[in-house]
C-alpha cells in the first residue's frame, strides 16, 4: 500500500498518479477524510484515558461526597470511552481498507495513455518469419498432429480448457526446462509454490481490498483461493518477516499451475490457448534494496529477451502505460511475441517493478546497518507454457502441417527434431 503520511503531505501528487493510472482520485479524498476522523477519535479516546487514569488516582484520597462525585465522573468516562473505541476500531478498519483499494503509484517514467494501444514500443528483436504458405493457428496445427486437444478439454471441465498429449506435453516441459536452466545460471533459487493461498497474500501480491472475482477461483467454504501466478505465492513467502541485506537480491524462480477466472475478457482471445483458465508457468521473483530494484528490473526483462532469443523467435518490448498498468505496478515492461497466424504480436512476458507497494501489504522488510526498510519486490513471466506454445508452433510450422523444434528445445526433447504426431 502507500504510505500514509505521503499521501497527507502531498495528496496532488498522489491524485496525479492515481490518475495517471486512470483511477478515481476521489479514492484519495476518501483516505484522507478517514483519516482525519480517525485521527479525532484517537485524540477524544488519549484524552478520556488519561483523564480516567488521573481520576482512579485521586480516588484513593478522596472521601465522602467528593470521592462520590469522582466515582460518578469516571463513570460517565467509561460510559464514552465503550462508545468511542469500538468507533474507533471501525474507523481503522475503514482507513485500511481504503488505503488498500489505493494502486500503486507509477514511475514518472511511465507513459500516459488509457489502454494497451497505447503502450510504447521500446526495442525489436529479429525478423518475422518468412512462410511461402498461409500459416495455420496453434489449434488447426495442434489438433491435426493430435498433441492439442480442445474438444475433449470443453467436454470434460468447460471452455478454455485442453488436453496436450504426446509431444504436445514434451514440448511444454522442454520449454519450462529451457528457462529453468537459464535462471539456475542467474542464481535464481527454484520453488514449487502451494497454488492454493489464503486471500489475504493474492490482494497482498495484486492490490485492492477485495479479491478480484472476475479474475480469482475462490474455494467454497474454505479461507482459500487458487493462484493466479506464483508471483503472489511467493511474494507471501516471507510475509511478516525482516530479511538481512547481505541476502538480496534474493531471486527465486517460481513453478506452479496458474489459474484464473478471466470473466472480464467477454470473448477476446477465446480461440485456442492464448487466453485460458489454467496454464503452467514459471515465474521470476526477486526481492532487492530499494535504490537496486530498477536496475533489476532491466535484468529481469532481458531474461525473458534472451530466452526468446534462443527460441529463435521474434519479439518487441514495450513500455506499458498507465492506463494499462496493474494495481502494484510502478512500471511495467511487456514483451510481446510475433505470432504468424494471428498476424500480430501476443503478450509472451510481463515483467513489473512493485517498488515497496507489495512489501508494505505484506509487512516484508530489509534489515540494514541504520535501521530497517521496505524490501522492493519485482516479478516477470520466464514461460508461460500456454502462450509459449502458441508462439514455437505458429512460428516454427512448415508447409506439410509438421513442426519443427527449435535448436536449443532438441536436447530437451530426447533429440526430436520435428514434431510429426502425438508420439
Amino acid at each position: 500500500m502507500l504510505d500514509l503520511k505521503l499521501i497527507r503531505d502531498n495528496p496532488e501528487f498522489v491524485k496525479a498518479g492515481i490518475r495517471k493510472k486512470q483511477r478515481d482520485p476521489a479514492l484519495v479524498d476518501r483516505v484522507l477524510e478517514i483519516d482525519r476522523r480517525r485521527r479525532e477519535v484517537v485524540q477524544e479516546v488519549e484524552r478520556l484515558r488519561a483523564e480516567q487514569n488521573r481520576a482512579s488516582g485521586e480516588i484513593a484520597k478522596l472521601t465522602g461526597a467528593a470521592r462520590e462525585q469522582r466515582i460518578a465522573g469516571m463513570r460517565e468516562i467509561s460510559s464514552s470511552l465503550k462508545t468511542l473505541e469500538p468507533e474507533l476500531r471501525d474507523v481503522e478498519a475503514a482507513l485500511q481498507h481504503a488505503l488498500l483499494e489505493l494502486p500503486n503509484l507509477p514511475d514518472e517514467s511511465v507513459p500516459p495513455g488509457k489502454g494497451a494501444a497505447e503502450n510504447v514500443p521500446v526495442r525489436h528483436w529479429g525478423d518475422k518469419p518468412r512462410l511461402d504458405f498461409k500459416p495455420l493457428d496453434h489449434v488447426e496445427t495442434g489438433t491435426r498432429l493430435g498433441i492439442l486437444d480442445m474438444e475433449r478439454g470443453a467436454k470434460v471441465s468447460g471452455s478454455r480448457f485442453y488436453y496436450l498429449r504426446g509431444a504436445g506435453v514434451l514440448l511444454e516441459q522442454a520449454l519450462i526446462r529451457l528457462g529453468m536452466d537459464l535462471l539456475l545460471a542467474e542464481g535464481f533459487t527454484p520453488v514449487i509454490t502451494p497454488i492454493l493461498v489464503r486471500p489475504e497474500i493474492i490482494t497482498g501480491a495484486w492490490g485492492g481490498a477485495d479479491l478480484d472475482e472476475q479474475q480469482v477461483y475462490r474455494i467454497v467454504g474454505e479461507e482459500l483461493a487458487l493462484i493466479g501466478t506464483s508471483e503472489q505465492a511467493l511474494a507471501g513467502m516471507y510475509k511478516e518477516e525482516t530479511l538481512d541485506e547481505a541476502q538480496l537480491p534474493l531471486r527465486l524462480a517460481g513453478l506452479s499451475w496458474c489459474f484464473r477466472r478471466e470473466a472480464g475478457s467477454y470473448g477476446k482471445d477465446v480461440r485456442g490457448i492464448y487466453r485460458v483458465h489454467q496454464f503452467d508457468k514459471l515465474e521470476m521473483f526477486s526481492f532487492t534494496l530499494p535504490e537496486a530494484s530498477w536496475e533489476e528490473h532491466e535484468h529481469l526483462v532481458s531474461l525473458h529477451e534472451r530466452l526468446l532469443q534462443q527460441l529463435g523467435l521474434h519479439h518487441r518490448v514495450v513500455a506499458v502505460c498507465g492506463g494499462d498498468s496493474s494495481a502494484p505496478s510502478a512500471k511495467t515492461y511487456d514483451v510481446e511475441t510475433w505470432m504468424p497466424a494471428r498476424g500480430e504480436y501476443g503478450e509472451t512476458s510481463s515483467v513489473s517493478n512493485c517498488t515497496d507497494f507489495q512489501a508494505r501489504r505484506l509487512a516484508i522488510r530489509v534489515r540494514r546497518a541504520k535501521g530497517t526498510v521496505y524490501a522492493h519486490t519485482l516479478n516477470g513471466t520466464a514461460v508461460a507454457t500456454s502462450r509459449a506454445l502458441v508462439a514455437v508452433l505458429e512460428n516454427y510450422q512448415q508447409k506439410d502441417g509438421t513442426v519443427r523444434v527449435p535448436d536449443t528445445l532438441v536436447p530437451y526433447m530426447n533429440g526430436m527434431k520435428v514434431i510429426t504426431t502425438a508420439r
